[in-house]
């Protein structure tokens, strides 16, 4: 083992591979730490913006008491911190947003005003560290392993040496581990890195590094098979680049469209789309349009007085609800066709361990598309909480002073993982 090592010091062109994906996996760590502070910071600097926003709305709203005013003009903060993890693989934390503030009106249409790109396993992604280990990685590990046969065979000396009693264990063995050693190096040392300063806990980082070894391990193992079949290095080195293409990108991304095709969805700004025309279609019809089939599914305020003005806060807000119910079911459908194709990609990556590790990262990062639509569960759950918060004072028409403000509920988000 140590002449192999002295031996693998002395090759330059092993020495800069392994310093290059060194480089990467410190650039894709790098990248992923900074995008994680940054919606951290986004995150603290919105505690206090959000307070200056409701005391200028309290002073405002205060003076009459009108309690649609405070209900129509205060937004609320919902936010989702990035995981201990997060910075390794940033999955659906690159598109869908940290943060959204959310009022008592319709809730459908906020939850996809940012909306450009559906909630789903998105390939190949950005350039995190999942990124470099997924892609990068299988490259250097055919750069180190294609001639490791056939430089020996080229050289006239192939023949001898697996002639030679114990050859394996004595040979190739310890050359074999020196180079995947080394790779493993290169790229645990990067996350190790991320994983000390972003407070990873031990079980976390312990599966990652997991991760890290089989994936190297299949991609050494196919490498291995190729380079002691074949015959030239350039040979195996173009067999093995082909290898990589298919796995790595044209299977994934005819899977992706197999998955979308199999589970078609609409976009989120459809929903969006068909929550708002529901919402101004009420202003061209009977108030009993809509008053009786929220009164149906909020029997509690069927008493109150009828609405007889040209306009009523209780009226606006029962037609945003109304719009909001209006959706509800392809709204649920959205939720289940996302998960489903989650669960499709979860068969894939049985299959391609390109998948299979990049959904594996995606999940202990938490963030996958599983913990996206967790994200809005709790801010469907907080928007439930401010309309009945709000709902009393709008249809017992209550005044709504300064001190209603502070008795406002607040959002508290899920405690992420240890």
């Amino acid at each position: 083992m140590t002449r192999e090592l002295y031996f693998f010091l002395r090759l330059r062109s092993g020495i800069a591979a392994l310093a290059l994906l060194l480089l990467l996996g410190l650039g894709g760590v790098a990248s992923g730490l900074l995008e994680t502070q940054r919606q951290q910071d986004a995150i603290t600097r919105l505690q206090p913006l959000q307070a200056s926003d409701v005391s200028a709305i309290s002073a405002w709203v205060s003076r009459s008491g009108d309690p649609g005013n405070a209900a129509y003009y205060t937004f609320h903060a919902t936010w989702n911190p990035p995981s201990n993890l997060a910075f390794a693989a940033l999955g659906m934390g690159d598109v869908a947003p940290s943060i959204l503030r959310v009022r008592a009106l319709g809730l459908e249409a906020q939850l996809y005003e940012g909306d450009i790109v559906n909630p789903e396993v998105a390939m190949p992604g950005r350039f995190d560290f999942a990124f470099v280990l997924i892609y990068v990685a299988p490259l250097f590990v055919i750069l180190l392993l294609h001639d490791l046969f056939s430089a020996e065979r080229e050289a006239g000396r192939l023949g001898v040496l697996r002639s030679t009693p114990q050859a394996t264990a004595r040979l190739w063995a310890p050359r074999i581990a020196v180079r995947l050693a080394g790779l493993l190096v290169a790229l645990a040392l990067p996350f190790l890195l991320g994983a000390l300063i972003a407070g990873t806990p031990g079980w976390k980082t312990a599966a990652v590094l997991g991760l890290i070894a089989a994936y190297l391990a299949f991609w050494s193992l196919l490498s291995l098979a190729v380079g002691w079949r074949g015959t030239t290095s350039i040979g195996n080195g173009m067999t093995l680049a082909a290898l990589w293409l298919v796995l790595a990108l044209v299977a994934p991304s005819l899977a992706h469209v197999a998955i979308n095709t199999a589970v078609p969805l609409r976009q989120g700004a459809e929903l969006s789309l068909l929550q708002r025309n529901a919402v101004h279609r009420a202003w061209d019809i009977p108030k009993t349009a809509t008053m009786d089939p929220f009164f149906r599914s909020h029997p509690e305020w069927a008493g109150t007085a009828p609405v007889t003005a040209p306009f009523h806060w209780k009226w606006y807000f029962a037609f945003h609800q109304v719009g909001d119910e209006s959706v509800a079911t392809l709204a649920q459908q959205y939720r289940d066709g996302i998960l489903e194709r989650s669960r499709l990609a979860e068969q894939v990556g049985l299959i391609l361990p390109t998948v299979g590790v990049q959904l594996a990262l995606h999940r202990l990062a938490e963030t996958d598309p599983r913990a996206q639509l967790a994200y809005q569960d709790r801010i469907r759950a907080f928007h439930k909480r401010l309309r009945t918060f709000y709902y009393p004072y709008i249809f017992n028409e209550l005044p709504f002073g300064m001190e209603d403000f502070e008795r406002a509920p607040r959002y508290a988000p899920e405690t992420k993982q240890p």
